[in-house]
């Protein structure tokens, strides 16, 4: 994270008073970077984008997730793209590969080590009694050969060139941030599996992102694998396009 801050200190970022988080899952907070009026802050936002034109949280759709390919059509979007465009700093991130019927976790990283900038939108919802709560989504692209064997979407990560270009909405225009929604380049990123205690939210430390040992992996062989229980019918929704779904 250290170099991921001298990259956005140009802009007169204060140092952030967050501690460190290692499983962050939806609708907890995240930290979020953002400029206003010519300056970066870092601000914590709820992971799950309400627009402020809607009524009742409780019957829209979790929008964690905004596909890159939609983000000038979707209503919950069209306007955050142009104003309210934001980077979440980030190690890595987790993603679930199924393989012998058992769902495995990956910490997927760059691999020069380097910072990683997840391009995002947030929006302002404003409640019936004048409560305001700060929402965000992160933007995704269809991933590259390599990483398409985890999943066929990833994460939009900014190059800390383009931080500058994609935190700037002074212009109130789309056109030139759109350039940057594309996923990483093939050989750009890497992954290793990790332990499944990162599957429960409460498990939150540094081990979570090492590489799995062969101890803690004939320790998690020894469970049986879970049933999968029944299906229920699908909700309806508002949004689709897997913009409630991890990447």
């Amino acid at each position: 994270m250290r170099t991921f801050r001298n990259h956005l200190a140009a802009g007169g970022l204060a140092q952030p008073n967050f501690p460190p988080r290692f499983n962050i899952a939806p609708t907890q907070p995240i930290p979020v970077v953002i400029t206003e009026n010519g300056v970066r802050h870092f601000r914590l936002m709820r992971w799950g984008l309400w627009p402020a034109w809607v009524k009742d949280p409780r019957k829209f759709t979790l929008l964690i997730n905004a596909r890159a390919e939609t983000v000038l059509e979707k209503p919950a979007f069209k306007n955050a793209i142009k104003r309210r465009r934001c980077l979440i700093p980030a190690d890595g991130y987790y993603e679930w590969h199924t393989s012998d019927q058992r769902k495995r976790p990956y910490f997927i990283h760059r691999r020069d080590g380097g910072p990683i900038g997840l391009a995002a939108l947030a929006e302002t919802w404003i409640g019936p009694n004048g409560e305001e709560l700060d929402t965000v989504a992160i933007v995704t692209a269809p991933a590259s050969a390599d990483l398409a064997m985890l999943h066929h979407r990833v994460p939009v990560t900014i190059a800390p060139d383009d931080f500058e270009r994609w935190l700037d909405c002074r212009a109130n225009d789309a056109e030139m941030a759109m350039a940057l929604l594309t996923g990483p380049d093939e050989g750009e990123f890497a992954w290793h599996e990790v332990s499944t205690r990162v599957n429960h939210v409460d498990n939150d430390d540094a081990q979570l992102v090492l590489p799995i040992t062969a101890v803690q992996r004939a320790a998690e062989k020894s469970k049986p694998a879970k049933t999968a229980a029944p299906k229920r019918p699908a909700p309806v929704v508002t949004e689709d396009d897997g913009q409630g779904s991890l990447f």
